[in-house]
């Protein structure tokens, strides 16, 4: 009787800790999405991410050891197979990992003209591990993406400083029309900063049933303000990100 009310002791305590381990990664995410509430959307989405799944990570070992059972087993398994995963996957990984940085920092996009290690031609498609360039003679390039995060690439299409593209992504709860029209309403307050012939462009990439992904587009007045008028930008998107979530619920 005494062992099986410290077994249903020590499931109760297990499931209290998952529950708790739930509201600390709610609140983690929370957290980091405020601290970085002025970097890109994509970017904050990916630390939110991440600070979730270490928090359940941590949790899930307490749990694992209040039933009883070491929780060096369960790390030992993580360990081992995050370090084959690694190997694995290395040279991937890495071009996916620059693709995700080129997205945010590189002023370059399907349609400009690049020139990158000898190589010139337009930007054709952008995946996750590769760069396709179409060169003047109607030969194809494929650069990987962790180049651009190494190398210097020269953007040689007219005009290409006035552009800021952002990447943008959205969860279920936010609704997309109204996020999309209070987007626009809140940038007009920036059009002494930007080109008032060409006004701020808010495009779909992608859509699941877990996130719509996004594209900002904006056209500057001037080059000098590109980092100012970017961190700008991604603040705002940011708050009405906030507020249209807010209302959703």
């Amino acid at each position: 009787m005494i062992d099986l009310y410290a077994t249903l002791w020590s499931f109760a305590l297990a499931g209290l800790t998952l529950l708790l381990t739930w509201a600390s990664a709610m609140l983690a995410s929370w957290l980091i999405g405020r601290f970085m509430q002025q970097s890109s959307p994509q970017v904050t989405s990916g630390a939110r991410r991440l600070g979730a799944v270490i928090v359940w990570l941590i949790g899930s070992i307490l749990a694992i050891q209040e039933l009883g059972v070491s929780p060096l087993i369960l790390i030992v398994v993580i360990a081992l197979v995050g370090i084959a995963a690694l190997i694995a996957v290395r040279e991937p990984l890495g071009n996916y990992g620059a693709k995700y940085f080129t997205d945010v920092y590189t002023p370059f996009k399907v349609g400009d003209t690049i020139r990158v290690q000898g190589y010139a031609g337009k930007v054709i498609a952008i995946n996750a591990i590769t760069t396709v360039l179409l060169t003047d003679n109607e030969q194809l390039i494929s650069v990987p993406n962790s180049v651009f995060i190494t190398d210097i690439v020269v953007n040689t299409t007219p005009q290409a400083w006035k552009e800021v593209t952002i990447p943008i992504s959205i969860g279920p709860s936010v609704d997309l029309p109204a996020f999309e029209s209070e987007l626009l309403k809140n940038l007009s307050k920036l059009k002494l900063r930007l080109d008032r012939q060409f006004p701020p462009l808010l495009s779909t990439k992608s859509r699941t049933a877990q996130s719509t992904d996004l594209t900002l587009t904006v056209m500057l007045r001037r080059p000098e303000e590109r980092d100012a008028v970017t961190v700008e930008v991604n603040k705002r998107v940011a708050e009405v990100l906030q507020h249209t979530r807010t209302n959703r619920r």
